[in-house]
């Protein structure tokens, strides 16, 4: 993986995990960090190894990664996103023993734009072996890797994410109403306060600028609104600016990374991603089955998720004005 910060793929990772522990001894092969996933894991015992790579391709990575598989003997390589996938099939072309480990490579999400040159296409063919796996999130992610990446389309399975409905509370009971009470003085908010919530790594391919816009854009009708933002990220300080840039300090909220959100969703009237690209969010998916209203932007699998006008209100990437007229 690229590092296990508290994100969807990583997230998901940690689920598995945890759900297969008892038939398989789990390695962690880091590239860019530990994180706060991470940092949990080996604390329990879990053996995880920060790589380091240097930014562009980093040779001296693939070389360990060759190491680590001749030591461990891996049975298979569940390789997150495809650099990983890059990584751990590049180091096992070469002086590996003839029993090579097969790859899963699973695909949670796309870039945007998402340009991919004809080398490295070219380079799939010879990365891809016949034993290998591919699992991609959702219906648009495995159409970019047969359209962007020059991947065959029948070797690519769609397995969609997926949330355990149970751990949130949709109801319209007396228990949902404390439910809300107690999110909203978690978060201090008051009880009447529209609150329009997102959860999301601070990314630029999440764009939470234009939720921000959105937002400044809605407290014109609704005065007392409030974007609560659950999440961190090298973008944090940029949106703060453009927070204050708008007048908006009293309008957005920064929370940081939460290991409650189940318990903070109840807290929202809406919740809203204002993404340039997805894969199948969970926490869109956590929202849902939460019950809150969606306004998200129709990119990427946002649309197998949501049906437009049923289920959600969809709105063009970067578009805080139709963002603004779902969030009303």
């Amino acid at each position: 993986m690229h590092r296990l910060d508290r994100a969807g793929a990583e997230v998901l990772a940690d689920q598995i995990v945890r759900e297969l522990s008892g038939e398989f001894r789990f390695a962690f092969w880091l590239l860019d960090g530990v994180g706060a996933i991470g940092r949990g894991l080996r604390e329990q015992g879990f053996d995880v190894v920060e790589l380091g790579r240097r930014p562009g391709l980093d040779t001296r990575v693939i070389r360990r990664l060759r190491a680590m598989m001749r030591q461990d003997r891996p049975a298979v390589i569940h390789a997150h996103q495809y650099t990983p996938f890059f990584y751990a099939a590049a180091a096992r072309l070469t002086r590996l023993p003839a029993a090579a480990p097969p790859i899963l490579f699973t695909e949670h999400g796309r870039h945007y734009p998402d340009v991919v040159s004809a080398k490295r296409r070219l380079a799939n063919r010879v990365l891809l072996r016949r034993q290998d796996r591919i699992t991609a999130v959702g219906g648009f992610v495995r159409d970019a890797l047969v359209e962007r990446e020059g991947l065959p389309g029948d070797r690519i399975e769609v397995v969609y994410n997926a949330v355990d409905a149970d751990g949130f509370d949709a109801g319209q009971d007396a228990s949902s109403q404390a439910m809300r009470e107690s999110a909203r003085a978690t978060l201090g908010l008051d009880p009447d306060t529209p609150v329009v919530m997102q959860v999301a790594r601070f990314h630029p391919v999440k764009d939470h600028a234009t939720s921000i816009r959105a937002i400044a854009r809605v407290r014109k009708e609704l005065p007392s609104a409030v974007l609560a933002l659950i999440g961190d990220g090298p973008e944090r300080t940029n949106l703060e600016a453009l927070t204050h840039e708008l007048g908006a300090d009293d309008a957005v909220r920064f929370y940081g990374v939460r290991s409650d959100v189940a318990d903070l969703l109840p807290a929202a009237d809406v919740f809203a991603l204002s993404s340039l690209s997805e894969g199948v969010s969970l926490t869109l998916l956590e929202a849902m089955a939460a019950g809150l209203p969606i306004a998200a932007t129709d990119v990427g699998g946002n649309p197998e998720v949501v049906e437009h006008g049923q289920t959600g209100l969809l709105s063009p990437r970067r578009d805080a004005g139709s963002l603004a007229v779902n969030l009303l």
